[in-house]
């Protein structure tokens, strides 16, 4: 394939990618109780899909590639909710440490079953074998990506 052929492609792949992230978070956000923001949602399930334990709020905000303000927002409303509970970092006496809590794992669990609907659906339309078939080039993808924004 020509360079300005792959380039046009990925081109209109990247935006394709980005429109669906648009379109899921705003599913995602229908979905959800109220009381639960997309953005709240994906700390609590950044929690448990990776089994982090503890985090530091600066380090949560770089994962999600926003400032530490609105990471503390964030936090803040979660913490609000009982969700996660923030704390001094025991090995940086400046530092604080957020941790999910069992209700935010349920709360994580619950807004999961919120989308499961949503996701039916996909299956239904796309079938199963088409996510497995494009989830290693996402999955690459994304790790390229990840690695070149620090």
């Amino acid at each position: 394939m020509k360079q300005d052929d792959a380039l046009r492609i990925s081109f209109q792949a990247m935006s394709e990618i980005a429109i669906i992230g648009h379109l899921a978070d705003t599913a995602l956000a229908k979905a959800l109780p109220p009381e639960l923001s997309v953005a709240g949602f994906g700390v609590l399930n950044h929690f448990v899909r990776l089994n982090v334990e503890g985090d530091s709020p600066s380090k949560l905000a770089r994962a999600f590639q926003v400032t530490k303000g609105a990471m503390t927002y964030t936090l803040q409303q979660l913490e609000g909710l009982g969700y996660v509970r923030i704390g001094d970092d025991p090995g940086d006496a400046r530092g604080k440490i957020v941790r999910i809590t069992a209700k935010g794992r349920k709360a994580r669990d619950a807004g999961a079953d919120c989308v499961r609907p949503g996701m039916v659906a996909l299956l239904e339309a796309l079938g199963g074998d088409e996510f497995a078939r494009v989830l290693p080039f996402l999955t690459r993808l994304r790790q390229i990506l990840d690695a070149a924004r620090d």
